[in-house]
């Protein structure tokens, strides 16, 4: 499974947001493409602890034993639901969405795993720097194949 913490693999995600552009058209789902870029924006936030959404009741009672999901190597189901604080609605712009991403992911690539954050993710409880690696890689990858690249 690709980890973010690789450079290679950072690079492959920064390369692909590169290929977005403001028409690109989600293949599944809802958001438009300025929205996704600011849900990864906003996961990245969670993952660097900088943001700390609640753990909701189905998340405490199942989320750790379907935790593997996040950090296996079998894609993430389309049109699975999100946590709701990053659950953009409101219409972004796409130049500074995809600035603000690419600058997070780098920014987490080169903190490296001991700056991830050690708060619970708000579904899936504890993981550990490395499942949080595969985990970034695994829901970018997801939403970055949803406009086709």
């Amino acid at each position: 499974m690709k980890n973010i913490f690789n450079p290679l693999y950072s690079e492959e995600i920064l390369n692909r947001i590169d290929k977005l552009n403001s028409n690109a058209k989600q293949q599944w789902g809802k958001m438009s493409v300025a929205q996704m870029l600011a849900h990864c924006s906003s996961f990245q936030d969670i993952a660097m602890g900088k943001s700390f959404p609640a753990r909701d009741w189905l998340g405490r009672l199942i989320g750790g034993f379907v935790k593997p999901i996040f950090y296996n190597d079998k894609p993430l189901a389309q049109n699975m639901s999100t946590i709701p604080t990053i659950l953009i609605v409101e219409e972004k712009e796409f130049e500074t969405e995809k600035k603000k991403l690419k600058q997070k992911i780098i920014t987490f690539q080169n903190n490296g795993p001991e700056k991830c954050t050690i708060h619970p993710h708000p579904f899936f409880g504890k993981l550990t720097t490395e499942q949080w690696g595969k985990g970034i890689y695994k829901h970018l990858d997801h939403h970055l194949k949803q406009f086709g690249v």
